[in-house]
Order: C-alpha cells, then sequence, then structure tokens
C-alpha cells in the first residue's frame, strides 16, 4: 500500500485494527487516546500528531516502513558512553 495521504493513513489503521479484532474503542485504550480520535484519523484527520499515529500502527504490529535505510549517524563503538545518572546527579548538587 502506498501511503500519500492523510485518508491513505487513515484507511491503513483501519484496516489493521480490523484484522486485528479491534474496536475503536479498544484501540483508542491501548494507545491512549480516545475514540473520537482514532474516528478522526480512520477518516484522514490532517493534522493528526505523527508520534501518536505511529503508536497505533506499532500497537496493531503494522510499523510503518519505508524502502530507503535507515540514516548512518556514525559507528556507536566511536561514541563514548553517556552516564545520565552523573549528569543528573551533578546538576543536582549545590554549587560550591
Amino acid at each position: 500500500m502506498f501511503i500519500r495521504t492523510p485518508q491513505d493513513i487513515g484507511a491503513l489503521l483501519r484496516e489493521s485494527r480490523k484484522q486485528a479484532g479491534l474496536g475503536q474503542a479498544e484501540l483508542a485504550r491501548r494507545i491512549g487516546v480516545s475514540r473520537q480520535w482514532v474516528v478522526e484519523v480512520e477518516r484522514g484527520k490532517p493534522r493528526a500528531e505523527i508520534g501518536l499515529v505511529l503508536r497505533a500502527l506499532n500497537t496493531l504490529d503494522n510499523p510503518l516502513q519505508t524502502g530507503m535505510a535507515p540514516p548512518s549517524y556514525g559507528h556507536v563503538a566511536d561514541t563514548p558512553a553517556i552516564d545520565i545518572d552523573a549528569i543528573i546527579d551533578a546538576a543536582r548538587k549545590p554549587p560550591q
């Protein structure tokens, strides 16, 4: 299926939901939105939040895919490990 419009995304979501045997209310509950949101997206709402659309498709085991390779951001091995806990602890300590 080619995705070119919000209506295409809505159709994909609807078909995926039906194949999973879920109603709109159950899908809404699983992704943390209202049933009305599901209704609107399935109708092709053009300004639906992309993060929620992706969450819905992932919930239905139908993530969006492209024919492109993921972008390369360098080698992970070349990147030093970052200790986020140490950064947070340092930010919490009062200045001396």
